[in-house]
């Protein structure tokens, strides 16, 4: 395998054109070497010429080797024009890729490609980023995927912001300056510094901490390398992330409310899960102890939107109990199915409770006996209990780092019905689930923060009422049962104490297996937990969430 080398100076400390891109042309494992293609070619051919057939059928091995040749050497030898056209979008492309050079300030690229895998091409990059005097190497790795272009079927790289760096979601950009914000030191509550190299999890915490607080924790910006969102992202709540510190800059200080030892327990828990997740609060008061996710690229724990599936009955029980629809040690009906709004709805392995009370069906985790109760129900029903009781689905909390706050929409016939069971349009994260489980425990809403509000002046949200005495006793009852002698009994065994849980699990359409939820409180401490596609919540987020509130003590 042969490599070509254009000719190129020596390193420069200040590159007399910044953002320039030298021609350095580097053969990769499954290339040989890099044909060098002119810009533009092709660029504005999206339908096929007149009597001409469209491609159509899968990519060749010489499409998807020569398409991803064509982007990756115009890309590094700095014609944005001749790269952009070798996507399907060459409008964003160019966009982006001139940016990556003019704004980012990236130079002397070397794009490596490697093996390519079916229609996807990995590709290594090498680079320098410049500002001012400083200079400092610059090295990823990515990948491209060729596809057929609509309307004439020539292949072309699919465009997506990733492309350029994996850090990127479409419409983000890359940005080299004087940070937007100064670095913060975050510490934990005994006043231990928090670094995402201790607590892996925390990594996008921090990012969500510094922008919220780096500019109000009294420190000073240095130059970086940053990734700047756009809008989809900022509506996804996604905060800046930094790429390269090229200097740096005075940090300021922000205390938390995490627990040194429960958060290394949290991390140590999701540990080789990648699609776990799990929170820890004080129900008291709400201050956030834990928080943890397996995968560390999205905090799924804050700002997660699943279906919670069988735990979102806390939140229906208390409803029916406060309309008299349902009480605890009452018959209540669980048959194996039941219709409503032009669906049939059933129960796990379609078991059915015969003169059994709520309290059994509740334990037993009966879909039916819940959905049953639907006709006698108005369609904001749930929507209310949600926002008044539980301070759910109001988009108001104020946690100190971005957070996803559950939402539970108004819904008619079987997706109203469907919603009982925390599935139709519910969606909910393990942060939204512990605070449920808090406020059955302290018997009030108290809005879950990262960062004390005195820290900042802030309001935290609240919820206009409580449960009456006797609901909350009962919905007590119903916690406190499910995790003696219910689907939460096993997972509880070791817990002991004053303790209450509730299990879940959601289906997702698309998925061979459940979402696992499990909800649980002992003491003063609440938790919550989910693992993606982990099926039953007894078996997969319950010991999660049980190993830690035995720790919480």
């Amino acid at each position: 395998m042969g490599s070509r080398r254009a000719a190129t100076g020596r390193r420069r400390t200040r590159p007399a054109v910044i953002g320039s891109v030298a021609a350095v042309v580097v053969a990769g494992a499954g290339f040989g070497a890099f044909a060098m293609y002119g810009g533009g070619e092709d660029g504005d051919r999206t339908t096929a010429a007149a009597g001409e057939k469209a491609k159509s059928g899968p990519l060749t091995a010489a499409e998807v080797t020569s398409t991803a040749q064509r982007f990756l050497t115009s890309w590094q030898r700095g014609d944005i024009a001749g790269a952009a056209a070798a996507t399907d979008d060459a409008e964003a492309a160019k966009a982006l890729l001139t940016g990556y050079a003019k704004d980012a300030r990236v130079e002397d690229v070397t794009l490596v490609p490697g093996t390519p895998a079916g229609e996807k091409v990995p590709f290594s990059v090498k680079a320098t980023v410049a500002h001012g005097e400083t200079g400092k190497p610059f090295t990823y790795d990515s990948a491209l995927t060729v596809v057929r272009r609509a309307g004439d079927g020539e292949p072309r790289v699919s465009w997506h912001a990733a492309v350029v760096h994996p850090e990127l979601k479409d419409g983000d950009r890359l940005v080299t300056g004087e940070a937007g914000d100064p670095p913060v030191k975050a510490l934990d509550r005994t006043g231990a510094e928090i670094t995402a190299a201790k607590y892996p999890s925390l990594g996008t915490v921090l990012d969500g901490l510094r922008e919220k607080y780096g500019k109000k924790a009294g420190g000073t910006p240095g130059v970086e390398l940053r990734v700047v969102r756009g809008k989809e992202s900022r509506a996804a709540k996604v905060s800046d992330k930094t790429l390269l510190e090229l200097s740096e800059g005075t940090p300021g200080t922000v205390q938390t409310t995490l627990d040194p030892a429960l958060q290394a327990a949290a991390e140590q828990q999701v540990s080789g899960k990648p699609r776990a997740s799990v929170v820890l609060l004080r129900a008291s008061t709400g201050e956030i102890l834990a928080v943890a996710n397996g995968g560390h690229g999205f905090n799924t724990a804050f700002q997660g939107s699943l279906a919670p599936g069988s735990t979102m009955k806390v939140v229906t029980a208390s409803m029916l109990i406060e309309k008299n629809l349902a009480s605890a040690d009452k018959k209540h009906p669980c048959p194996k199915y039941f219709s409503y709004g032009g669906w049939k709805f059933q129960n796990d392995d379609e078991f059915e409770i015969k003169d059994g009370t709520f309290k059994a069906s509740f334990a037993r985790s009966c879909n039916t006996a819940f959905i049953s109760q639907a006709p006698d129900l108005e369609n904001d029903d749930l929507t209310e209990q949600a926002k008044e009781v539980f301070g759910l689905s109001m988009n108001n909390w104020s946690v100190g780092v971005p957070t996803f706050d559950g939402a539970v929409p108004v819904q008619s016939a079987a997706p109203m019905a469907a919603s009982l069971i925390g599935q139709g349009g519910v969606r909910m994260n393990p942060l939204n689930m512990a605070s449920v489980a808090a406020t059955v425990k302290s018997g009030a809403f108290h809005q879950p923060y990262l960062v004390a509000p005195s820290v900042d002046g802030r309001e935290l949200a609240t919820a206009s009422r409580t449960m009456s005495a006797s609901t909350l006793a009962q919905l007590r009852e119903l916690m406190s049962y499910t995790a003696a002698a219910g689907t939460a009994a096993e997972a509880m065994a070791g817990v002991g104490g004053d303790s209450g849980a509730k299990t879940g699990s959601a289906e997702v359409d698309g998925q061979e297996k459940p979402n696992g939820w499990f909800t649980a409180y002992k003491g003063d401490v609440a938790a919550a937990g989910v693992v993606q596609q982990g099926g039953h919540g007894s078996e997969s987020a319950g010991p999660i969430v049980a190993a830690l509130l035995a720790k919480a003590g």
